[in-house]
């Protein structure tokens, strides 16, 4: 019986001696808080956070995040392999396109075949270019390509997109046009036009010019650039020239509704049409009839 006791007054003590130690480091915690700095909870949001481009990734990390908040945070130090440059700077376009893509993305790759950066073996490759047509992301367009995910994946050297370019032109469709490509690109750099600021990664995407479908493959002569000496006045009649249509709803507006400022008919022509869509005419405005008959000059 007493050594039950014993039992019971040991299991007592050694209860109060917990208890004891969680009170005081609780006590002790709260005295931090009072002295020290206060730690607040982060309200970083993951998607609009912009890393270092030291920054480096391991994959453990890469595979903690979502795949598109990863894909945001994508810079040189982390989404590319600098290794396959060690024999210079070389691309590799993906054979068999020449049937299956727009003509102005076969513009942009016969210029890249042309170039003397160009290599057809993709052992010596610093740079790939797929041979699936992303320029028009617009599902009304006859040139949208469809199940573009799956025929990126299926590329032999596709590494979730390493050391490739995707180029796009047009995304979404109007009125209500979006930034978004409808593809998951994974680590592969964007050269896309009418980037925002918001989503273009500095120092790893490309800001891409529109490219008509009637524009020249290549330059004029030798000797068609002024050089910068001689070119002041310019010798051109016009500085700058813009001709376009102006949207009466829907996005894409705000620019272009602010072109007229700088349009003087003379040197600086900025030029725009309300004339887009079937009832363009229920939606004008009171410059539309005047910007029509520039327009049509």
């Amino acid at each position: 019986m007493q050594a039950i006791q014993r039992y019971i007054l040991v299991t007592v003590c050694g209860i109060f001696v917990i208890l004891g130690y969680v009170c005081l480091n609780r006590l002790s915690h709260v005295g931090q808080r009072r002295n020290g700095p206060k730690i607040l909870r982060s309200y970083v949001d993951w998607g609009d956070f912009s890393f270092n481009e030291d920054l480096h990734m391991s994959t453990k990390f890469r595979r903690s995040v979502p795949s598109q908040t990863y894909r945001q945070r994508c810079r040189m130090s982390s989404c590319f392999d600098f290794s396959l440059c060690e024999n210079g700077f070389k691309v590799y376009v993906y054979p068999s396109w020449k049937n299956v893509v727009s003509d102005t993305f076969s513009q942009i790759l016969t210029a890249i075949e042309q170039s003397r950066y160009y290599t057809n073996d993709p052992k010596q490759a610093c740079l790939f270019i797929p041979n699936v047509d992303t320029l028009d992301q617009d599902k009304l367009s006859h040139d949208f390509v469809h199940d573009v995910q799956t025929k990126l994946s299926a590329l032999p050297y596709w590494n979730n997109g390493r050391n490739h370019i995707i180029f796009n032109i047009f995304s979404g469709t109007w009125p209500d046009y979006t930034e978004n490509v409808g593809f998951d690109f994974g680590e592969a750099i964007l050269a896309k036009a009418s980037l925002s600021v918001s989503k273009f990664r500095y120092g790893f995407d490309i800001s891409f010019p529109l490219v008509a479908k009637d524009h020249v493959l290549k330059g004029g002569d030798k000797g068609y650039l002024y050089s910068s000496s001689n070119n002041i006045p310019s010798p051109r009649e016009y500085l700058l020239a813009f001709k376009g249509k102006r949207y009466l709803t829907g996005k894409g507006s705000e620019t272009r509704n602010s072109l007229y400022h700088v349009h003087n008919g003379k040197d600086v022509v900025l030029l725009t049409t309300c004339r887009h869509g079937k009832s363009w005419e229920k939606n004008k405005d009171a410059r539309c009839d005047e910007d029509n008959r520039e327009y049509d000059k």
